[in-house]
């Protein structure tokens, strides 16, 4: 069980997650199921989401698994049909899905320091480029697409997206990464402003450095030592640690409550141990 920060009840209301079989939308879902929600976990691949269906429903808790990729609209609608029979009309939708492409990922942070057979700005692979604008941008888009519908016919909901620290200033090595979370920033806004008029809110988070499998390789060495780029991320972030993808839920169920953020919309929060406020000197 996690320890919910807040005590909100979400109870009667269904929440949508995508990419809830990473660690971070994995919490989500979870706290959600915890504050009384029914929840519909997305995933590309299940065995993550259809794990965590079983142990929340040892727990008495409604989580159900749908094996979903954000990049299929027919997809997503069928889905979508799916969730509409077993749990009712999407109420919050938090959009989780999401990542970078290691061929839209430079070797270097500098390319006066690229060595022979290293991969440079100049090297990266167009297909991983519009892979990683794809997931993040399209997937998030398109769930939205399918998903608010509900919300806008019922002049209620709200939608989380996620951003990232990127979106502020970009981070080396990860430029198309980077450029795709400040796109998801200003999708938030543009969304906000678009169903202002329906009763629909939109928001973000923007999650400062967890530990995920997906930075893994460029935080820890194979021994499991700290990278150098640890330590830059570490000497600037004023906390001094990484966020525990836990520490994400006070703001997460703070946005997504209608009493408490009910005139709250295009908002992006920043989660971050203090990375943003901190000009390193």
């Amino acid at each position: 069980m996690i320890n919910l920060p807040l005590n909100v009840d979400f109870t009667g209301k269904v929440v949508v997650v995508t990419g809830a079989g990473g660690a971070l939308c994995g919490t989500m879902a979870r706290a959600f199921a915890q504050a009384g929600a029914k929840v519909a976990a997305l995933n590309r691949s299940d065995e993550a989401i259809n794990k965590m269906e079983a142990e929340c429903a040892a727990e008495g808790l409604v989580c159900k698994a749908y094996k979903a990729n954000v990049l299929d609209a027919e997809g997503l609608e069928a889905v979508h049909q799916q969730i509409l029979a077993d749990l009712g009309p999407c109420d919050i939708l938090v959009n989780g899905a999401g990542g970078n492409n290691p061929m839209a990922t430079t070797d270097n942070e500098y390319q006066h320091e690229a060595k022979e057979g290293q991969k440079t700005f100049f090297d990266l692979a167009p297909d991983g480029v519009d892979a990683v604008f794809r997931l993040n941008f399209q997937g998030t888009l398109l769930p939205t697409q399918v998903f608010a519908r509900d919300m806008v016919e019922r002049k209620s909901g709200c939608i989380l997206n996620i951003s990232s620290m990127n979106a502020y200033i970009p981070l080396t090595k990860i430029p198309a990464y980077s450029g795709a979370k400040a796109a998801i920033s200003n999708f938030t806004q543009w969304l906000a402003t678009h169903f202002a008029g329906t009763g629909v809110r939109c928001n973000a988070i923007a999650p400062g450095f967890l530990v995920s499998k997906q930075n893994k390789s460029l935080l820890f060495n194979e021994d499991g030592t700290p990278t150098p780029r640890s330590a830059k991320i570490l000497n600037s972030t004023p906390m001094g640690r990484f966020v525990e993808s836990e520490e994400l839920l006070g703001g997460v169920f703070f946005l997504c409550d209608d009493r408490a953020a009910s005139a709250v919309t295009g908002v992006v929060l920043p989660i971050d141990g203090g990375f943003a406020a901190y000009s390193g000197v």
